[in-house]
């Protein structure tokens, strides 16, 4: 009987709460325990490991450039960042009203993994993220305009609980890129978040998109609902170099 139990559980796909039960046979502190119980077990380690395993594959999917955890922001007051903000951005209150977060700073200080830690928290809190270099993104609008889908990758977007946009304003954008940046975030206006990284500080961002009427309309979607993170201090790109030449 125990083998027909182990082989069904195989057949169903339950493969983790089939290795909780054998270590509950294997195991005497199991024998006083209610049927309740023990069965409550085995269903929580079935649930807690298909959770574990669909936070992986969101993370996974989300294309993160590098891998980045909040935790590891021991330095954060160092930089900038108010540490009351840092905390309540790491919980999902931020994403569950679709508020944006907009993080700038000079070269190296951090803005990506910032950004990124930021999404990936919301992965496992069970949002999907997407992150992109914003100029690979509008290159690959244009690629899709050019092959007749580009409906279908605004809805692509469109559906994405968390979208990092990274290296904001770091390349001049021609009118088709104005007009494809405005549809993908009018799109996630008060549905969504948008996560920005820039060097370029926010209040320029209305000469860099060079077009008064778009400037408005993109600038309104993005920073009247946004928290701003300004990063201060060295480059770790310049730091992490010094370390190397002085160990």
């Amino acid at each position: 009987m125990r083998q027909v139990v182990l082989d069904q559980m195989d057949e169903l796909g339950l493969k983790n709460m089939r290795q909780a039960l054998e270590r509950q046979l294997e195991s005497p502190n199991h024998a006083d325990r209610s049927f309740e119980e023990r069965l409550l077990e085995l269903v929580e380690y079935e649930r807690v490991e298909r959770d574990d395993r669909r936070m992986k594959e969101r993370i996974r999917k989300a294309g993160f450039s590098l891998t980045a955890r909040l935790e590891e922001l021991d330095s954060a007051t160092a930089r900038g960042i108010d540490r009351g903000t840092l905390e309540f951005l790491g919980q999902d209150t931020w994403v569950k009203e679709h508020r944006n977060v907009l993080v700038t700073g000079a070269t190296g200080v951090g803005k990506t993994f910032v950004a990124s830690a930021l999404a990936h928290r919301a992965c496992q809190f069970g949002f999907n993220a997407r992150f992109f270099r914003l100029p690979r993104l509008l290159q690959d609008m244009e690629i899709a305009r050019a092959a007749g889908n580009y409906r279908s990758r605004l809805v692509s977007f469109a559906r994405v609980d968390v979208l990092v946009l990274d290296d904001w304003g770091l390349a001049p954008l021609d009118p088709a890129a104005r007009r494809d940046l405005l549809e993908i975030l009018d799109d996630r206006y008060q549905k969504k978040s948008t996560v920005i990284s820039a060097q370029l500080p926010v209040e320029d961002w209305h000469d860099w998109i060079a077009d008064p009427a778009l400037a408005d309309a993109i600038l309104d979607r993005i920073v009247h609902n946004a928290y701003a993170i300004h990063l201060k201090g060295e480059s770790q790109r310049k730091t992490r170099g010094l370390k190397k030449k002085t160990a």
